[in-house]
């Protein structure tokens, strides 16, 4: 039997699941709903967040809620792409998609250490 690569892009679409389905609708609520109703004061919560984002346990927290989401997010359109009939291009849409996912998380930790 070949061996390959893939057990390990199925992980990481898993755990990339499982931080959009948990992590991903906390972040949403508070800067999408909690902010702009005023529930939250948003001067108060921006300084508080800049002081937050810069302790090094919040960034490789940051750094899971980013990157993981783009491991699954590309995982799966490159699933549906052979599933809507380009399965003769497996291997440029796999580069192109895990490729894709790699440049978002290496922009990821550019990010995060500028802050």
């Amino acid at each position: 039997m070949a061996k390959s690569g893939e057990a390990f892009w199925w992980v990481l679409f898993g755990a990339g699941g499982m931080v959009a389905a948990f992590l991903v609708p906390i972040h949403v609520v508070l800067t999408g709903i909690a902010v702009p109703l005023g529930w939250v004061s948003a001067e108060a919560f921006g300084h508080q967040m800049h002081a937050l984002v810069s302790h090094p346990l919040t960034k490789l927290y940051l750094f899971v809620l980013l990157s993981l989401p783009f491991f699954h997010c590309f995982h799966r359109i490159r699933h549906t792409l052979y599933d809507t009939g380009w399965r003769g291009y497996q291997m440029p849409i796999a580069v192109i998609c895990y490729g894709a996912a790699i440049v978002g998380t290496v922009a990821t930790v550019f990010v995060l250490l500028a802050i």
